[in-house]
């Protein structure tokens, strides 16, 4: 590997932000899932959750371009909420969810500098009534157009650049935070992907 490879592959893995995910919780398309994939890796999330409870399990991701990001995020797929949520809750702790509702809090009054999990569900129905009731509370983006919803890839591209702002003014990009073990698995899985490239 060549050593600009290996100066990326450090430069990426340095600014990882293990405190924060997001959980696609019955996201049909999988051209939506492969997008939020590309976003994640943008903004340093390693890892994302996606949670098939009433729709068959993905057998793959959609365009070429945005399913490039599997290879750099790691995916975990489950059937089963309760298994799902321990695990999501085990890593980070704080579960919001995106859902309309009296309770649900402005994205930019959420401090993203904690430990967060994002949940986007469904393009039409949402979260289900489970993950609402999990969930430690809500969130909803602004809007003003007659239309009061967006594009799930695109809610969540622009939560996660909110968090992401927040934690980059904040000072979390500018140290490692991944934890050794963790980090030297992704740089071995990492390094075995460029040399199958090359």
């Amino acid at each position: 590997m060549t050593p600009e490879r290996t100066d990326k592959l450090n430069a990426v893995l340095n600014q990882r932000q293990p405190d924060l995910t997001v959980v696609l919780e019955n996201v049909f398309d999988p051209h939506n899932v492969s997008a939020v994939m590309r976003t994640c890796d943008c903004v340093g999330i390693q890892e994302i959750f996606v949670l098939n409870t009433r729709i068959a399990r993905h057998k793959n991701w959609g365009f070429k371009s945005s399913r490039s990001a599997s290879k750099w995020v790691t995916v975990h797929q489950f059937e089963d909420f309760e298994t799902c949520m321990q695990t999501v809750r085990s890593r980070y702790g704080r579960v919001i969810t995106t859902h309309l509702s009296d309770e649900a809090k402005d994205l930019y009054s959420i401090d993203f500098t904690q430990p967060t999990a994002l949940v986007f569900g469904n393009e039409q129905y949402g979260c289900t009534p489970e993950m609402i009731a999990a969930a430690d509370g809500h969130l909803r983006i602004p809007q003003v157009g007659i239309i009061q919803s967006l594009n799930i890839s695109v809610a969540c591209a622009v939560t996660i650049y909110e968090a992401f702002r927040q934690k980059r003014y904040a000072g979390h990009y500018n140290e490692a935070k991944l934890p050794a073990a963790q980090r030297h698995a992704l740089e071995l899985e990492w390094k075995m992907k460029y040399e199958r490239e090359a």
